[in-house]
């Protein structure tokens, strides 16, 4: 069993020495990267042991051993009864015979990402890096392959942002279920095994208190968080859920101050993402799930979602959204002081399937064209105007927003308004009242010049005038069902 003591020590030395304490006045110090802020699009991976099953979703690990649910059934007419294959028994299968670290860091530069955030690991318990704390690893089983260290070389190759992310902590539980019935989770278990710790899972998962981690999960779960820090340096760390934990705040706190000290070591500008309150507001960047805000922030933040509707992880059957929809969703988050973060589930064999890698190529032809409006932007004055009201939370992304030619996001940088139409109508007319000329000096929104406006992407200059009701563009030559980009020169 690996000795947690000499690093839980080393851990408070730099905590000790370094700028940042583990209290939440000290890491209130914390500012979002400029690289970060200016980024606007990354690329978020889930690829693991849970793709081989390829059923249901990344889930997988902790349905298979629900008893009654589609998952558990499903496992036992393909792969058998548990007792005989269990969840670790899709380890050796594993085997990654066609990842391409290069491929992929290629396909997520010809995208458009600046940033990109490979799972390192997920509640399952597999890390899909080199370690000491553990041998579940991809390294020494499975592909043996050092999937987050080969990603590493490949996208700060192509001038890429390599950030990691960790589900660790749902770990406590996931595994539980299988306790219930004469499966391959058992006791004796111990700190290392890879089932480890498998306790009775929270009956409502956002309950604070229930079912709490000891203080041993917890010392082995910021173990593992240091150790990506120090081995691959990401930029940024993502953190699931769960860690809003009442006994997980103190070890949020020492992460915290660890991996800010150690980033201030480097000479880097790092940042945390986390959800629902998990850290104190103003410690690390907030991040909405498959969702965003109806308004613009005052603060810096992040929406994550992938590209399948259904999974984070590949599944066979996956429902796919498409470029547009996506590139809706970037427009609207960046007009809102966002970023994006969008997922890809890779094939278990570590190929990226036909309709992720079609997606991306069409966000990439787009974003070739129209980045001006998305990278290095800054908000305007006004983040929107139009009919339709984003939904705000969590979990919203399930069916399409129908946007009009009325609904436009604004961004800004220079001497440039970016005015992104997000339902380019078929005759090419569109009023941005947000820019209109009106004789009562109180009432426009902007009263700057305007000296020119032009359409990203269409060759002809477009035939434009400021009256009271608004800037009126006619582009009748522009046809596309994406967000079409309106910059307006002022001065």
């Amino acid at each position: 069993m690996y000795d947690m003591q000499p690093y839980l020590n080393r851990i408070d030395e730099v905590i000790e020495k370094g700028p940042f304490k583990d209290t939440w006045d000290s890491l209130s110090a914390f500012q979002p990267p400029e690289w970060y802020k200016n980024a606007k699009f990354g690329i978020f991976i889930h690829w693991g042991i849970y793709s081989v099953p390829s059923f249901a979703n990344e889930w997988y690990s902790r349905g298979m051993y629900i008893q009654g649910s589609r998952e558990f059934d499903h496992h036992v007419k393909t792969w058998g009864p548990h007792k005989e294959f269990g969840y670790k028994d899709f380890i050796p299968l594993f085997k990654a015979e066609k990842f391409d670290p290069d491929a992929w860091a290629d396909l997520f530069r010809q995208a458009g990402a600046r940033y990109v955030v490979p799972v390192a690991e997920h509640h399952d318990g597999f890390q899909m890096y080199e370690s000491e704390i553990s041998r579940w690893n991809a390294a020494r089983m499975g592909p043996c392959r050092n999937v987050l260290g080969e990603l590493k070389e490949a996208v700060e190759k192509r001038g890429m942002v390599l950030g990691a992310s960790s589900h660790r902590m749902e770990h406590w539980f996931f595994m539980s279920h299988g306790r219930d019935f004469d499966s391959d989770i058992h006791d004796p278990m111990e700190r290392g095994d890879f089932y480890w710790p498998a306790m009775p899972e929270p009956k409502n998962h956002f309950d604070l208190y229930d079912s709490p981690p000891s203080d041993e999960f917890l010392q082995d779960w910021l173990v593992r968080c240091c150790e990506i820090v120090d081995r691959y340096q990401p930029r940024l760390v993502y953190f699931d859920w769960w860690i809003q934990h009442s006994r997980a705040k103190p070890y949020l706190k020492k992460f915290a101050a660890y991996y800010y000290n150690r980033a201030a070591e480097w000479g880097a500008e790092v940042a945390i993402t986390y959800k629902h309150e998990a850290f104190m507001f103003g410690a690390a960047v907030p991040d909405v799930e498959r969702g965003q805000f109806s308004e613009a922030k005052p603060y810096f933040w992040q929406s994550d979602t992938a590209i399948a509707r259904n999974s984070w992880c590949y599944t066979e059957g996956n429902d796919y959204k498409s470029a547009r929809v996506i590139l809706c969703d970037l427009m609207d988050i960046v007009s809102k002081n966002g970023t994006l973060l969008l997922n890809v589930g890779p094939r278990p064999d570590g190929s990226i399937g036909p309709e992720d890698q079609a997606v991306l190529r069409e966000i990439g032809e787009w974003m070739a064209v129209n980045g001006e409006a998305v990278y290095d932007t800054k908000v305007w004055r006004k983040s929107m105007e139009g009919p339709t009201l984003v939904q705000e939370g969590q979990f919203t992304d399930g069916a399409d927003k129908v946007f009009t030619k009325e609904d436009i996001r604004f961004t800004a940088k220079g001497k440039y308004i970016y005015a992104a139409v997000l339902s380019w109508p078929e005759d090419g007319q569109v009023n941005i009242r947000s820019l209109s000329r009106s004789a009562q000096a109180h009432l426009p929104l902007f009263q700057g010049i305007i000296r020119d406006v032009d359409v990203l992407g269409l060759a002809d200059k477009p035939v434009w005038s400021r009256e009271d009701d608004g800037l009126h563009v006619s582009a009748p030559g522009m046809k596309t069902d994406k967000p079409v980009i309106i910059r307006v020169t002022v001065d």
